[in-house]
């Protein structure tokens, strides 16, 4: 499978005005080869392919030479991402998505480029060097081995200027030793994750953590005029807070996400339409879902499971929250209301505990396993849930090669 290892760069100054060199050569090219095909399109009704745009390159070239500042390699990567834009584009149309056409790059919105393939065209020099082509020998914090076979590598970097190498390497899968611990988990606002076994993950609400020091240097920007050191200094202030609350918020999902794997046997969640989830609500409710990565928590959840030989299902999430675990009766209820009390059995638990038992209920039958005790107890096993497949975020089953089966 594949996997991604993050580090941080700690280039000179002489190497940031090289790398950031290599990122406006790429720009240039990205917002080109759009102009080029859009305008051959219109013109001509000719829809050039990737191909056609990479036997423009040498032609720019001798156009522009400070375009042979940049990679080449790194250029034709950069046309390998229009031409996925373009794809995906026609694939909205044809499904009858929102088309959003591709579009062109500012300064901004270009934060990365790609070595892709690993030809002795990057190299460690030391445990703390790595050697780029066109920029040299750069300072490099490896905090963790880089496993595997290295495929490409992308430097990438963040809004507050700072530069990280991204390797993707392919490794063995780690498969841990088989356990009958089954888990539903319903996700919330209030908690976190709710798990069927009744423990629970509280919210850590970072971004809440941290509103006020963003309001105060968002006030202290708004001060300044636009453009001078004092605002440019500012506007790094806030761009310096919010890339913190990001980190926790990743750090937060990662170890969440690990532990649940590492535990669990089956995780069963609820596919949620998050962005939909948004519309009609007030803007405090929004900032509170935004909050709460649990997108993130899912997508890392599904990839370590992969790795570890776990299963991951998600089940259709209406009606987890209204249904009785116990009996299976419809009890009709606000989001004010906290405890589930079904009048049918008589099952009175906490209204997120009874959700997950239903996530697990429904992730359960979509395997085709049968719990050895009613839906509203606990001890459900899966001695007889032998599937090692993993359900991505859309429904399909992904295999050991990471393929739609």
């Amino acid at each position: 499978m594949r996997k991604v290892f993050k580090y941080r760069l700690y280039p000179k100054k002489s190497q940031i005005t090289a790398l950031q060199l290599q990122l406006d050569c790429c720009r240039w090219v990205y917002n080109k080869t759009i102009e080029v095909r859009q305008e051959t399109w219109e013109n001509q009704g000719i829809a050039l392919s990737r191909y056609d745009t990479q036997n423009m390159l040498p032609v720019w070239k001798d156009e522009l030479p400070w375009l042979k500042s940049g990679y080449a390699q790194s250029l034709q990567e950069t046309q390998k991402r229009v031409d996925l834009a373009f794809r995906s584009f026609f694939r909205r149309i044809k499904s009858g998505e929102k088309p959003g056409h591709p579009r062109f790059k500012s300064q901004k919105r270009f934060d990365s480029f790609t070595y892709p393939q690993n030809n002795r065209s990057w190299s460690f020099v030391s445990i703390q060097v790595l050697r780029l082509p066109k920029i040299g020998d750069v300072k490099i914090k490896l905090h963790r081995e880089v496993v595997g076979i290295q495929k490409t590598l992308t430097i990438h970097r963040d809004c507050t200027g700072k530069w990280f190498a991204l390797f993707s390497c392919i490794v063995p899968d780690n498969h841990l030793p088989k356990t009958d611990s089954v888990v539903g988990v319903d996700v919330g606002i209030t908690t976190f994750a709710t798990l069927s076994n009744g423990a629970g993950i509280d919210n850590p609400r970072f971004l809440k953590r941290d509103q006020c020091a963003i309001a105060k240097a968002q006030r202290q920007m708004d001060k300044q005029p636009n453009g001078t050191k004092r605002y440019l200094k500012n506007k790094h202030r806030v761009q310096h807070i919010c890339s913190r609350v990001t980190n926790r918020r990743h750090n937060f999902a990662h170890q969440e996400s690990r532990r649940l794997v590492n535990q669990h046997q089956l995780l069963v969640f609820e596919k949620l339409q998050i962005q939909e989830m948004k519309h009609g609500n007030y803007r405090s409710m929004n900032r509170s879902i935004n909050d709460v990565p649990w997108d993130l928590f899912m997508q890392l959840c599904s990839s370590k499971a992969e790795e570890a030989g776990r299963t991951v299902v998600f089940v259709d999430p209406r009606g987890t929250t209204q249904m009785c675990s116990g009996c299976g009766t419809v009890v009709p209820k606000d989001l004010s209301v906290r405890v589930h009390d079904c009048p049918g059995c008589g099952l009175v638990l906490g209204r997120d505990h009874n959700a997950a038992l239903n996530i697990l209920a429904r992730g359960l039958a979509s395997l085709g396993v049968s719990p050895k005790r009613p839906y509203g107890s606990t001890e459900v096993t899966a001695t007889t849930c032998h599937r090692e497949n993993v359900m991505d975020l859309d429904g399909d089953y992904l295999g050991s090669d990471g393929l739609s089966q």
